[in-house]
């Protein structure tokens, strides 16, 4: 059940990523982040009203503030060394992310077995690769890489603290709630920022009109990475969070493939090859 939930990890927030990546071409990301969020704050909220979830409140909900307010600085970190570039060594140590939480199983005393290991090691590295790394060409900032580290060990922060934040559903939608207002509170402040220095909430074509027009693909990218948190909540909390984490970022290799299907674009070989090694990953994983 743990690789299940994990692999349904992926397969959201491969999904939320494409929906983004799209919606950013003509919207600015931060408003892409805050109006997406808003529409889960919105959803999540009815279903804790209607689950009884404020009654699970407690200390343990610090744990999903954490996690709200570090996400969107991660984002935004990632975002930044993204522009910086190039894209094609940024992204896939955006991956990396993935050593934060396999880290902190390990920490806590779990001990995968050796096909498991090198399920792991496999899987890893078909993340990489499946992001279509730069090899050669334009030199790298310091600054990128740096922003690039930041916002990976963020993303495998969100991941280990979410995982913390609840030990039941009606607990886990609360959890997911107070993290979502926290992700609003956060982007909408840093997206104000943004406005005061001369930055835009709004397309330069279509302004308002467009965003109203976005609303259900806002709301397919909102709601499938509040899916994706609770899956790899439940997957963490039933299962080796070692393996729960590898399994769940394999999530670019879903975005490749979206990008393969939907808008036709052609699959580099490294990231054919990564997403081949992601595959036997995830079967040395599963097997073992």
């Amino acid at each position: 059940m743990t690789a299940l939930f994990a692999l349904a990890t992926s397969l959201l927030w491969g999904l939320a990523d494409f929906g983004g990546g799209l919606l950013t071409r003509r919207t600015p990301a931060l408003t892409v982040v805050v109006a997406s969020q808003s529409i889960a704050v919105v959803v999540l909220g009815a279903i804790v009203v209607a689950t009884g979830g404020f009654a699970e409140a407690g200390p343990q909900l610090w744990y999903a503030v954490a996690a709200g307010a570090v996400g969107p600085v991660a984002l935004l970190c990632f975002y930044k060394a993204l522009a910086l570039g190039p894209m094609g060594v940024v992204s896939p140590l955006g991956s990396l992310s993935v050593l934060v939480p396999v880290g902190v199983g390990l920490a806590i005393g779990e001990r995968p077995g050796l096909l498991q290991i090198a399920g792991i090691a496999v899987a890893v590295a078909g993340i990489v690769l499946a992001g279509g790394p730069q090899l050669r060409g334009a030199p790298v900032q310091r600054q990128a890489i740096l922003l690039t580290v930041i916002a990976a060990f963020g993303f495998g922060a969100v991941l280990s603290l979410i995982a913390e934040a609840s030990t039941t559903l009606t607990g886990l939608f609360l959890a997911l709630f107070v993290q979502r207002v926290a992700n609003v509170v956060v982007g909408g402040a840093a997206l104000y920022v943004s406005v005061k220095r001369g930055g835009r909430a709004l397309p330069e074509d279509g302004g308002i009109r467009v965003v109203w027009r976005a609303l259900p693909a806002l709301a397919f990218v909102g709601l499938a990475d509040v899916a994706a948190n609770g899956t790899y909540a439940v997957a963490a909390q039933i299962g080796p969070v070692t393996i729960a984490a590898v399994l769940a970022n394999l999530y670019p290799v879903v975005t490749v493939l979206a990008a393969l299907v939907i808008l036709k674009q052609r699959m580099r070989g490294l990231q054919a090859t990564g997403a081949g090694l992601a595959l036997v990953g995830t079967v040395l994983l599963a097997s073992g």
